[in-house]
């Protein structure tokens, strides 16, 4: 039977990355978009993740899975308590944008870059990844450089303009053992970025895939 994966978006800039990488990695899945694009407006103007917006965003997991979904993978990094709210009420797999992202940067270094074009995400991406360092014993420590007129050229559909300035600061983290690149949107920078710098750059969107797939089938679908 296929297995139903229905990808959670805040906003529309993060569905093409995350459907190129099922594309490539788990061609068999049936993926849904659910698209509150409202989610990040609101987010972006908010100083804070407030209780109004994570239950509403907990009431569109819940429909989600309503669609009878096997896994539900968010592709927003700035909701990270909501989705933690949202795992707990459900039983199906429900994947945070960026844990298996920080599994392989760990896995290379213990200094990681992270280019960020989404300020409200940096705080909430920060505290997922110390945690996640306190939960496995890494001494890994992370430098971030945050390029927010980038995303906003992006939404436009100015996707070269948005690579030039995501890559034009990656040597500032060129000293780092690994970079990566915060959100999905972001991931369309990779091979710019990777002009720039010698080690290696990671994105969001492939990892993810592979741990939905991971998460929902031990075998996978051939």
């Amino acid at each position: 039977m296929t297995s139903r994966i229905v990808l959670l978006h805040a906003t529309p800039v993060a569905m093409e990355p995350i459907h190129t990488a099922f594309a490539e990695i788990w061609p068999q899945a049936e993926t849904i978009n659910l698209l509150d694009d409202g989610l990040s407006i609101d987010r972006a103007r908010s100083p804070e993740l407030t209780e109004a917006m994570i239950d509403r965003f907990v009431r569109l997991g819940e429909y989600a899975a309503d669609m009878r979904a096997d896994g539900i993978l968010i592709t927003c990094s700035a909701f990270g308590p909501a989705i933690d709210r949202l795992a707990e009420k459900l039983t199906i797999p429900v994947l945070r944008p960026n844990e298996a992202m920080f599994r392989q940067a760990i896995a290379q270094g213990s200094h990681i870059g992270m280019l960020a074009t989404f300020g409200p995400a940096v705080e909430t991406m920060t505290a997922e990844f110390d945690e996640y360092v306190a939960r496995t014993g890494s001494t890994a420590r992370l430098t971030t450089v945050l390029v927010p007129e980038a995303i906003d050229l992006l939404k436009k559909g100015d996707a070269q303009s948005h690579n030039r300035l995501v890559a034009a600061r990656a040597a500032e983290l060129a000293h780092c053992d690994v970079i990566m690149l915060a959100h999905f949107s972001t991931s369309r920078a990779a091979a710019a970025v990777r002009e720039q710098v010698s080690i290696p750059v990671l994105t969001a969107p492939h990892a993810a895939a592979s741990l939905m797939k991971a998460s929902v089938t031990d075998t996978g679908e051939e």
